[in-house]
């Protein structure tokens, strides 16, 4: 929580799958961090990884992606630019 309250740091979305458990994990096990995530930085600090190809010892890129867009789903239209881009091109200054 001490880094978010830094407006300097950044979060990105990646290697959720890669340590879940292995053959053995659902998305739903998975909202509670990405929730987590999303409360302490809101979506104008947290970025979309795709965690390729380390993410292909437990899960496909498709499925990590459906992963994170059905959860951002719920979230505004620009909330989810942000998370799926716009924070990473602010980021790393793109």
């Amino acid at each position: 929580m001490e880094l978010g309250r830094r407006p300097h740091v950044f979060v990105k979305l990646s290697g959720l799958v890669t340590e879940a458990a292995h053959g053995n994990w659902t998305p739903e096990q998975l909202r509670p961090y990405l929730d987590h995530a999303l409360e302490i930085f809101g979506p104008h600090r947290l970025m979309f990884g795709s965690d390729w190809p380390v993410c292909l010892v437990n899960a496909s890129y498709q499925q990590w992606y459906q992963v994170v867009t059905d959860w951002t789903a719920p979230l505004s239209p620009s909330d989810q630019a942000r998370i799926m881009g716009g924070t990473a091109a602010e980021a790393y200054r793109l």
